[in-house]
């Protein structure tokens, strides 16, 4: 598998991992609510939601900071697992208590569905990131092994290229000396000379052809050495922008995730403290209206939590929905 694989893997693993997550809070949050609410003081009733809901921002906690740490290949120690585990009891206790109270064995199954598969979901989770984590290592270090014998590659060319060379200057220099050789024997040979002038005419042209030759050969190899190269370098510069591109794109998903979730937090701590006996400011109000006309609360719930008129409220859903409405003709046209 090449890395865009991989990495197709890890987002498909966070996908359904964070699914399975929201289901099981969902699922979580109606089925423990009658039971807290059940054994709440009825002033305190308001409160029942507040259970299952920190039990549940602990096991987003656990299943997100995992998922970092698979990835970094690093280890928390014996608490995350500790709180990975207690979270994951607490959950399956507090979905089956009502159906266990009752003796309701089938319910007892039921709801004990969601918070098992909950809990094996993000051990098998963890475990699955750990196993990509190991891999995407062993494939960065192939990867750089097989860089690393290109360049030792490279440079046994350039030696044996530099050997080559000199063997030629070598073989140069002894046709130079056989030359010589050659008019000191025909210097003390007249009768020879012209014989022997033939014979050095004949080996020079020999030696300058094969010079030629094997510079032209010798050229040659290097245009096309160069041009390896030159490929080799092009496409290293390609790879190294499709990673600066991969990075600046997942950066950019895992800040709007980000923004996302910070939303999301503000909303539920808005909505969090519940209906109110008097009138809240107005600035405050409105930022409770809009965070229940995000939460799709009705205009009655929304009034009951900010302490304000129906009318006004309904006023201010109104400005939201067209404010929706204009953004979406917006990005449609």
């Amino acid at each position: 598998m090449n890395a865009v694989q991989i990495r197709s893997a890890e987002r498909a693993l966070s996908a359904g991992t964070w699914l399975i997550v929201a289901g099981a809070m969902l699922y979580s949050v109606l089925t423990v609510t009658p039971l807290a609410a059940q054994h709440t003081p009825d002033r305190w009733a308001w409160t029942a939601p507040i259970l299952p809901l920190v039990v549940d921002a602990a096991v987003v906690i656990v299943v997100r900071l995992d998922a970092v740490l698979a990835r970094l290949g690093g280890h928390g120690g014996r608490w995350p697992i500790v709180l990975r585990w207690m979270t994951g009891c607490m959950t399956l206790a507090l979905n089956v208590a009502d159906s266990a109270l009752k003796n309701d064995l089938v319910g007892v199954a039921v709801h004990a569905v969601a918070p098992l598969l909950l809990i094996v979901t993000a051990e098998t989770g963890l475990a699955y990131r750990r196993a990509i984590a190991a891999a995407v290592t062993r494939l960065e270090a192939e990867q750089r092994a097989e860089r690393q014998a290109r360049e030792r590659a490279a440079v046994e060319r350039r030696e044996a290229a530099d050997r080559r060379a000199r063997e030629e200057r070598e073989h140069a220099a002894l046709l130079l000396r056989e030359q010589r050789e050659h008019e000191a024997q025909l210097a003390r040979e007249q009768t020879e000379r012209e014989e022997a002038a033939r014979r050095a005419e004949r080996a020079e042209r020999e030696a300058r052809e094969r010079a030629e030759r094997e510079g032209r050969e010798r050229r040659e190899r290097e245009r096309e050495q160069q041009q390896r190269e030159r490929e080799r370098i092009e496409r290293e510069a390609a790879q190294r922008r499709e990673r600066e591109r991969l990075e600046r794109d997942a950066e950019a998903r895992r800040q709007e995730q980000e923004r996302a979730e910070r939303e999301r937090r503000e909303r539920a701590a808005l909505l969090a403290a519940g209906p109110v006996n008097v009138k809240l400011p107005e600035d405050r109000a409105r930022a409770v209206v809009q965070a229940a006309f995000g939460e799709g609360l009705a205009v009655r719930a929304a009034a009951e939590l900010c302490g304000w008129s129906v009318g006004w409220v309904s006023a201010r859903y109104t400005e939201h929905r067209d404010g929706a409405g204009f953004v979406l003709e917006g990005a449609s046209s």
